[in-house]
């Protein structure tokens, strides 16, 4: 600046450049802040990436095993994965449906959806009271615009208005909002229709907002419970009687309906072998018979994977199956121990299935078995047993004996297919120079050191080894007290975006101006969003309009 000290045409303060301007915004309060948090929850925009981030948040549910659904898949997803299993248990991803995080999403999913919804439905109805918009100044900025000419009229003002008369007549029948702006020498109709299409869109957010608050405030009234049924047993609906219970906030466990379910058979087709598809299941089905208080008389069903069953407000379906040898332990003295039809879990596609037997009592120690069932016997090259085929063709069942605590005594709820055998003993098996217990149908073997016995039972009492060995179906029974209200805010959602994307909205102006002894039509069309058949529907409009007219001397002029 020194310089220009010593130019007189330049004030000693002339600064030649400007500093950067800087923008400061105005300091929020807290009732700012407020409002800003709410807009930023409210758009539409961010409830898009919340249904975004609640659609990936469900992809865990079907990667991992969920507890209300399958308390066995979560038990044997420890066993594999223990260190894994810690992590998910942690961050809930086996009850990921009422977790915390799945449930904020879900209550800001719920939040954001009715702050967008009431407002456009202010806008809305608002816009449905509201005339259709001013006819423009000049049609040849829009983007649809045609023109005609009619020639040798009587009277051209007569003419202009009975041709606009005619088309907001023509735009009436086919359902347009019309409003007329005529003014000195210049006639127009304005049309409007499509409001079917925000109404529609509408509809269909406030019933995904229906849907939202039906599993939301049934969620209290709702419980799931699961219960493995042995053939010839029966299942009692008490909560005592299942084998695990998840019940909503509300639900009063002893007041569930009354009734008692037999599983009289479970009925399975094998592919056969050499034929396509060998060894896969062709069909499941679960033959039970439902007695209760009120019924009339015994109802027999037949419960199909996808196909469940309904009791009074209970849906029964059928989620795994296996076999239940049965299996007997006595003592020195020959008396029974353990006597149970125990469910073996399949462990691979040939129902190689894993066991476990807990005797408590009854002998010098406690013991746990470890068992496999092979419902058709082969050996590896290795010679270790595995099973070539999933019908009991040639069943055996092995054992390897742990001697010690088996935990049940510190009160600690344990569950019945895992064994903890870290502090136990193992007495049989590959870590021993004992080999392992090995029983066919019928056959009884020595338990180590001449504790007692274990017996495979044959529950077929004759030769046949399909019935040699019980199943079991793994059941679940699920209450969903808002299941109506859900199907129908989704028949009433899927109706409200059909609307939506059928309906265009559309605007439609007509003018008639008098030019000397003749008279000038214009039309134009403008859509709202992409419509690529606006410029066909003009073209009807127009043509359908011109030959409605009464004159025979009319000749046409437009550019699309």
């Amino acid at each position: 600046m020194s310089r220009f000290r010593s130019d007189p045409l330049r004030p000693d303060d002339h600064v030649d450049e400007a500093p950067e301007p800087t923008v400061n915004g105005p300091r929020l309060d807290a009732p700012g802040w407020a409002r800003w948090v709410w807009r930023q929850i409210t758009s539409m925009r961010t409830a898009i990436v919340l249904l975004l981030m609640l659609a990936l948040g469900a992809i865990p549910g079907s990667l991992v095993p969920q507890r209300t659904a399958d308390p066995n898949g979560v038990i044997q997803y420890y066993k594999d994965n223990p260190e894994w299993a810690r992590i998910l248990d942690q961050l809930q991803f086996f009850d990921l449906y009422g977790s915390f995080w799945f449930s904020a999403i879900y209550t800001l999913l719920f939040v954001s959806l009715i702050g967008c919804v009431i407002p456009r439905a202010r806008h809305h109805y608002q816009a449905l009271r509201s005339q259709p918009p001013r006819t423009p100044a000049r049609f040849t900025r829009l983007e649809q615009h045609r023109a005609a000419v009619i020639d040798g009229v009587g009277d051209p003002e007569t003419t202009a208005r009975d041709a606009v008369d005619l088309a907001q007549r023509l735009a009436r029948s086919r359902r347009y909002r019309v409003a007329r702006y005529d003014r000195p020498g210049s006639w127009s109709v304005s049309a409007e229709r499509g409001y079917g299409r925000e109404s529609g869109n509408l509809v269909f957010h406030i019933a995904l907002v229906g849907v939202l608050v039906s599993v939301l405030g049934a969620s209290g009234f709702t419980y799931t419970g699961q219960r493995v049924v042995v053939e010839g047993t029966t299942f009692v609906n008490a909560m005592s009687d299942y084998s695990s219970f998840t019940p909503g906030r509300f639900v009063d466990g002893s007041r569930l309906q009354p009734y008692a379910m037999t599983l009289d058979t479970f009925d399975v087709r094998y592919e056969l072998p050499g034929t396509p598809g060998a060894g896969q299941a062709g069909d499941f089905s679960a033959n039970v018979t439902i007695r209760g208080p009120g019924m009339p008389a015994e109802r027999v069903e037949s419960i199909r994977v996808n196909h469940p069953i309904t009791v009074g407000d209970e849906r029964i379906y059928l989620l795994g199956n296996g076999y239940a040898p049965t299996i007997t332990v006595r003592n020195a003295a020959g008396d029974v121990v353990y006597s149970d039809a125990l469910p073996f879990l399949p462990q691979d596609s040939f129902m190689t299935s894993l066991g476990i037997i807990k005797v408590p009592d009854g002998l010098p120690e406690q013991i746990g078995l470890v068992g496999f069932l092979y419902p058709t016997r082969g050996e590896l090259a290795s010679g270790a047993l595995t099973s070539i085929y999933p019908d009991l063709v040639d069943p055996v069942v092995t054992f390897n004996v742990y001697v010690g605590d088996l935990g049940i005594n510190d009160g600690t709820p344990r569950s019945v297919y895992v064994l903890d055998t870290s502090g136990m003993d193992q007495r049989t098996g590959a870590d021993t120079d004992v080999e392992s217990l090995e029983l066919s149908p019928g056959d009884t073997v020595d338990l180590p050191d001449g504790w007692g016995t274990v017996t495979f039972e044959d529950a077929s009492e004759g030769t046949d080894p399909m019935s040699s060995v019980k199943r079991f179906a793994s059941l679940q029974i699920q209450h969903d007290a808002g299941a109506t209200w859900v199907l129908v805010f989704a028949i009433i959602a899927t109706f409200g975006l059909i609307v939506a994307l059928l309906f265009p909205r559309r605007r439609i102006w007509v003018r008639a101006r008098v030019e000397g002894d003749r008279v000038a039509l214009e039309y134009a069309a403008l859509a709202r969003g992409d419509d690529p058949n606006l410029g066909d529907a003009l073209d009807r409009f127009r043509a359908d309009h011109l030959a409605s007219l009464p004159t025979r001397h009319s000749s046409s002029e437009g550019t699309p």
